[in-house]
Order: C-alpha cells, then sequence, then structure tokens
C-alpha cells in the first residue's frame, strides 16, 4: 500500500492542476514541495497557489517563513517528515508536490546531514578546484548538486561550504543509502517537450508581470529585504536589479525568462539521476494521466517497483 505521493517535474509543468485532482481522488492532503513557496509575501514569483484555488483540498507548509528568515533542506526534511504522520494519522494520502528534487529527495529517502566538520581531503580537493577553474565553475557544480541553491555566485565561501556539505552526504548516502525509502512510495514525474514546456515558462512570466510582479518585488525592498536566501530566488533577483538602476526592466524579464528555462532543464537533470520516477505525458488528457497513476500505484509493490519505473519513458531532449 502507498504511503506517500509525490508529484514532481520543472516549474510550468501542471504539477498544481495533476495534484489537485489526485487529491480529490485518493483522500489526500498537500504539502508544499518547493523551497521557496514556504515564504510569507512572495506569492507571484513563487507561482503559489492562492487560497480560493485549492478546491477545499489541505495545503501544508506554504507561508511559513518571512523573507529575511534561513531555511534548510535539513530543516524541510523535519518539518515534512512531521507532517506526513499527522496526514497519516487522519487516514489520509500525503501528497508532496514541487519542483526542488533534493527536498523531496532528502524526505523520501534515508538522507541524513552529517554534523560532523567536513573530511578535509574533500575540502583541500575543492579549494584546489576553486584555484584552477575560479568560482563560477563552482558555483556551476552547486547548481548541479542542489539546482534550486539560492547562493549567490559571489559569495564564495558559502558557495564551497554547500558543496561540501552536500558532497560529504552524497558521499555517504551512495555508498549505504542510495535508494533506501523511508516510506512505500511512488513518485509521479511530469514530461513534455522542451519546446512546449520553454513557451509555457516565457507565458507565465508574462502572466506574473501581469499580476504585479514588479510591484510584490519593490513592497519587499521597500521593507529592507534585501541580501538574504530569499531574495536569490529566480524572479526575484532580476526585479530587484531592475529596481536598483541595474538593468532596464526589458533585460531584467529576459533574465528572469531565461535564467527560468535554464533551472527547468537542471530540474530534469536532478530528477532523471537522483530519483525513481514514473513519467507521464504532462500534454496528456487529465483523465487519461489519472487512471494511469492509480493502476501505477495499485499494482505497485517493493519487488516489481524499479522494473516498473526503469520500463517507462525518461525524459529526454524533445
Amino acid at each position: 500500500m502507498i504511503d506517500v505521493l509525490a508529484v514532481v517535474g520543472p516549474t510550468a509543468s501542471g504539477k498544481t492542476a495533476l495534484s489537485l485532482e489526485l487529491a480529490k481522488h485518493l483522500n489526500g492532503e498537500i504539502i508544499n514541495g518547493d523551497s521557496m513557496q514556504i515564504y510569507r509575501d512572495m506569492t507571484i514569483g513563487t507561482a503559489k497557489i492562492l487560497p480560493e484555488e485549492m478546491a477545499g483540498i489541505t495545503h501544508h507548509l506554504i507561508d511559513i517563513k518571512e523573507p529575511d528568515e534561513s531555511f534548510s533542506v535539513a530543516e524541510y526534511q523535519q518539518l515534512v517528515r512531521e507532517k506526513i504522520a499527522e496526514i497519516q494519522s487522519r487516514g489520509k494520502l500525503p501528497i508532496i508536490v514541487g519542483g526542488s528534487g533534493l527536498y523531496v529527495q532528502a524526505v523520501l529517502f534515508d538522507y541524513r546531514f552529517s554534523k560532523e566538520a567536513v573530511d578535509q581531503e574533500l575540502r583541500e580537493r575543492l579549494n584546489k578546484e576553486l584555484e584552477q577553474f575560479g568560482i563560477e565553475w563552482m558555483h556551476e557544480k552547486l547548481l548541479k548538486l542542489d539546482p534550486q541553491s539560492d547562493i549567490h555566485p559571489n559569495n564564495t565561501r558559502r558557495v564551497l561550504r554547500a558543496i561540501e556539505i552536500l558532497m560529504s552526504g552524497q558521499q555517504k548516502e551512495d555508498r549505504n543509502l542510495a535508494l533506501s525509502p523511508m516510506y512505500n512510495e511512488v513518485i509521479i514525474g511530469l514530461d513534455m517537450p522542451r519546446s512546449i514546456l520553454y513557451e509555457r515558462i516565457n507565458q507565465r512570466v508574462d502572466i506574473m508581470l501581469d499580476r504585479g510582479l514588479v510591484e510584490e518585488v519593490e513592497a519587499l525592498k521597500q521593507r529592507g529585504i534585501r541580501d538574504v536566501q530569499s531574495i536569490q530566488a529566480i524572479g526575484y533577483k532580476e526585479i530587484y536589479s531592475y529596481l536598483d538602476g541595474q538593468w532596464s526592466l526589458e533585460l531584467a524579464v529576459e533574465k528572469l525568462k531565461q535564467n527560468s528555462r535554464k533551472y527547468a532543464k537542471r530540474q530534469f537533470t536532478y530528477f532523471k539521476n537522483k530519483l525513481p520516477i514514473f513519467w507521464i505525458d504532462a500534454l496528456e488528457k487529465p483523465e487519461k494521466n489519472l487512471q494511469e497513476i492509480i493502476a501505477f500505484m495499485q499494482g505497485n509493490d517493493r519487488n516489481c517497483r524499479i522494473d516498473k519505473l526503469t520500463a517507462n519513458q525518461m525524459p529526454t531532449e524533445k
């Protein structure tokens, strides 16, 4: 019996709509799986679901932090596992929905965050890479490990520290804990041709602007929210550059669309390499996808699970 369901996919792939249908049909409650939707007053730029759009489905871990508060994967892991137990105690199905692959992975698998000192050999190796290749290369390395990372590429110390922590945890996981599940979970992934996805991303940015993205960011700026974790999110850092007079609005919007498309590509890479996902066609009729997902869940068991997953089409560049 499946005790946790997750719906993942790149930005603008239709996760929200599908998750609502699944929650209705499976007696579920939704847990936010996006690291930026936890922040209050950051609604438009994070494409956060509005209360009137929730269709009576209970949603968890939205608007739980102020924009100037920090938030970590380890904290998310603890909060979500508590929510899963709480939802299950009511006889309902927890459904994690979002595009932050590392966050979903940290919850569903035995992903441990060591408090011990980082291996000195690893630190020395990373410092040599920094000296040889530069901070931009190291920042790209970080984004491959955690596509949702909001650390500024110029913050060398934080970039290196984040890589150290992620690589230390990943090495341990690779040796002992790879795909060691904490639950009897199913992860659903939404796929579509890249050209269509990128057009949807561009359209979503235009809609955000029409809904008042610039005004939302300006309100944060007027409150003195600056140089914090949340503002490094795509959609906010670009508009800040416009409001600070560094870019024109046209350039800021162009950068926002470009960064969103790049992020979607990194999301796909992470999902493909790190998570066992049952992929569905995001452009298919919702009724058909719903039937396919339910049929897969009903036929799922731990012994045949991986064979079923690898038999399905994985996302490819289309």
